[in-house]
């Protein structure tokens, strides 16, 4: 494969393929339900996404991962194979459990492709080593499996002091059982600190974090990914296109500054996909896919190997200040000790991104009401004029939390 692809002619004609290619299979139930895989002496029909390095755990993975968490039929998981997207990442609490269900569907009709899979799934609200066991057992259920390639038995990392000596113990009798592969967490908000503690326990292979093209700018999370990879821990980057809480919505003047990526044919998204995967220190970049299109798009950007020049990454830097003002970057222990009455607002912000910028209101709406009522009852009553100064990216939060409210209720 040559070196740069013609990215307006790739995407136009695989994409195309793609959908044309994996659809009708998800319409003909009568249809066996086999993907199309290639045989050995086949040629794939589509350029697979490359394979690196997961750390120190001696094993290679594609450097783009299918996000489930919008996961509702079967012909995504066709289509990522096309692609070599064999890492699925899904959840216990994914579309209130449907995505591991829907993965379960698809490997009881094609259990020989469970071996060529690398699934990654987790513990989302566990808070006892009981409870991280009992959502393995779960999700083994669900998906028709015996083992989980990494579990991420911290789904949503908030303080070091979670990472136990009695979660140690039970990450090494799990992988002394051959029930899971490899151990890790998910880390939305202080990631810099966080990923900084990871580093310092050898029994955690991988991280997945927050880590985009806006979040690049931040010194703390540089220095924690910086520990992690000198430690030889993998992190997983997630929320790569860095959406904004407000709707993304741009002046003209962001727009020039993505000129540039769309006149060289590559979309926006793109743009911010090629500069994580650029970041040898990341191995794959996590994005959520629910149709064959988008899938197709990030594939493109993955296949691509024409690198981002120093001027593009600093018009993707540019573009993060200037619109940093829609977009949280989780540093959460800013806020929470600005309104300790309300240490929620950085969970907030996610769950209004959530419900803004990529639709998804009911999973919005899920999220808001799971946090305490008593904390609820006083989000609007809150002064937030101290963490809005202390903010770093100059959150309106009094407004984003009164907008939350009325949009999450």
């Amino acid at each position: 494969m040559k070196e740069k692809i013609n990215r307006r002619n790739f995407l136009k004609t695989v994409a195309a393929a793609s959908v044309g290619s994996a659809l009708p299979a998800a319409k003909t139930k009568a249809e066996p339900d086999t993907p199309q895989v290639q045989s050995k002496k086949q040629k794939p029909e589509f350029p697979r996404v490359l394979k690196q390095k997961l750390g120190k755990t001696g094993v290679e993975v594609p450097c783009m991962a299918l996000g489930t968490n919008r996961l509702d039929n079967q012909a995504i998981l066709r289509a990522a194979l096309q692609w070599g997207i064999t890492y699925w990442d899904t959840a216990n609490s994914y579309v209130g459990g449907n995505s591991e269900l829907e993965i379960g569907k698809f490997l009881t009709k094609n259990p020989e492709i469970r071996k060529d899979l690398f699934i990654a799934s987790k513990a989302s609200g566990a808070k006892t080593v009981t409870d991280i066991d009992n959502r393995l057992k779960t999700s083994f259920e669900r998906m028709n499996i015996t083992y989980i390639d990494l579990y991420y038995g911290v789904h949503g990392l908030s303080d070091p002091k979670q990472l136990t000596e009695e979660l140690k113990q039970w990450v090494k009798e799990a992988k002394k059982q051959k029930l899971i592969r490899f151990f890790g967490f998910t880390n939305h908000k202080n990631m810099g600190r966080n990923l900084a503690a990871a580093a310092k326990h050898d029994w955690i292979d991988v991280v997945m974090a927050s880590y985009n093209f806006r979040l690049m700018q931040n010194k703390e999370i540089q220095a924690g990914i910086e520990a992690c990879h000198n430690a030889g821990i993998a992190v997983i980057a997630m929320k790569t296109l860095g959406r904004r809480t407000d709707h993304n919505i741009e002046t003209e003047e962001d727009k020039k500054l993505v000129g540039p990526f769309l006149q060289q044919g590559l979309t926006e998204d793109q743009a911010k996909i090629k500069v994580v995967l650029q970041d040898k220190r990341i191995t794959t970049a996590c994005v959520g896919m629910n149709n064959i299109a988008h899938l197709a798009i990030n594939a493109a950007a993955a296949i691509d190997k024409t690198k981002l020049s120093k001027a593009d990454i600093e018009a993707l830097s540019k573009y993060a200040r200037a619109t940093c003002t829609g977009y949280c970057a989780g540093c959460a222990y800013i806020c929470d000790a600005a309104a300790p009455e309300t240490p929620y607002i950085s969970e907030i912000m996610r769950y209004l991104m959530y419900y803004n910028s990529y639709g998804q209101h009911q999973y919005a709406r899920e999220l808001f009401a799971a946090i305490p009522a008593h904390i609820r009852a006083k989000l609007l009553t809150t002064d937030y004029s101290t963490a809005q100064t202390r903010c770093p990216q100059h959150l309106p939060i009094a407004k984003l939390v009164a907008e939350a409210v009325k949009k999450l209720t």
